[in-house]
């Protein structure tokens, strides 16, 4: 008997793109799959809409509102699955994705191969998105694998590993006190429980952009800063356990410096902790620059001027791009189109 695949929808609020998410959900080639969708306390018509899936291989649960990393426990916490397939309500899989890492993994040696893929952002179209390869879009070692994130700033998106059950319950629970970031730390345990990452080229996952992936967006919420600052230092740790080479140092103070900014002007004491753990790994942090766009307002009005109208203005660039997408999205028919 092949081995069944669990795919886990954890959902609040997304009734808007969650039909089409379970449909992807559905759509997949590999046969012996069950699709647990867990709404978490959502005030619009989420459950309703999860509810019209509802069948003996779709099953549909809510709990009150706890966070994205709970209703994730809560539904492996339901699953039987062989294999794990995070999936976020929002975003969409390919029909070939899980049959295609499931090929790798029938033929891999261990349960401890965790298997990735390719992905892309689209806001309503998935066949604009275009898949742009990364230094991580290959096959490497947990700790190749985890350097070149640091070094480059990069990542995989939630929805592009397939784990066996072995490896999730070895890398253990997600962490329900990170209010963002739980992603890459949660990842980061599943790497340090793997023997080998295999990269699965044609195997997809459309990540959207949308209101709702700002939830992990840090802005100047005092506590999403102190909980990325956890994230951070648990993710300096799991990798200095691996190795602690010159190397390594580097990646974590490059990784360091890649988000100073985000704790830059507000919380100068999480600027200083920064700058201290980059300093017992050999490098030096200096507090960031404005980019040329808002030099002039930093000199003017001081650095949390410069960062709020940063904000706004990304803010109002996206939302007038997504409002573009839709109307072409309408124009071409209203429903997604994905690549096999």
């Amino acid at each position: 008997m092949k081995p069944l695949v669990s795919i886990l929808i954890p959902a609040y609020n997304a009734e808007s793109f969650l039909g089409d998410t379970i449909r992807s959900a559905l759509a997949q080639t590999w046969e012996r799959k069950e699709i647990i969708i867990v709404d978490d306390g959502s005030r619009d018509a989420t459950l309703a809409v999860a509810k019209q899936f509802e069948s003996a291989t779709v099953k549909v649960v809510t709990h009150p509102n706890q966070g994205a990393a709970a209703t994730r426990n809560k539904a492996f916490s339901l699953c039987q699955g062989d294999y794990i397939q995070w999936l976020d309500a929002d975003d969409l899989l390919n029909p070939g994705k899980v049959s295609r890492q499931m090929e790798i993994a029938e033929r891999a040696s261990s349960k401890r191969t965790l298997l990735s893929s390719g992905w892309a952002y689209f806001m309503y179209r998935p066949h604009k998105a275009k898949f742009i390869p990364t230094p991580l879009w290959e096959d490497l070692s947990p700790l190749e694998w985890m350097t070149r994130k640091l070094e480059h700033n990069l990542h995989m998106q939630t929805a592009t590993w397939l784990v066996s059950r072995e490896l999730t319950q070895a890398a253990g629970p997600w962490n329900t006190q990170l209010l963002g970031d739980d992603d890459g730390e949660y990842f980061a345990r599943v790497l340090m429980a793997s023997e080998q990452v295999k990269f699965v080229a044609d195997s997809r996952v459309y990540y959207r952009i949308s209101p709702a992936s700002r939830l992990s967006y840090i802005g100047r919420s005092h506590r999403k800063m102190e909980a990325q600052w956890r994230s951070m230092e648990l993710n300096v740790g799991y990798i200095r356990s691996l190795q602690d080479s010159p190397r390594i140092r580097a990646a974590c103070v490059n990784y360091l410096r890649t988000w100073l900014p985000d704790f830059h002007p507000e919380r100068p004491d999480l600027v200083a902790r920064a700058q201290a753990l980059a300093a017992s790994l050999g490098g030096r942090l200096e507090l960031p620059e404005p980019s040329w766009k808002y030099v002039l307002i930093q000199r003017l009005f001081g650095w949390p001027a410069a960062k709020r109208t940063q904000v706004y203005y990304n803010r109002c660039k996206s939302s007038l791009l997504r409002s573009w997408d839709r109307v072409w999205y309408h124009l071409e028919g209203a429903r997604p189109v994905l690549s096999r």
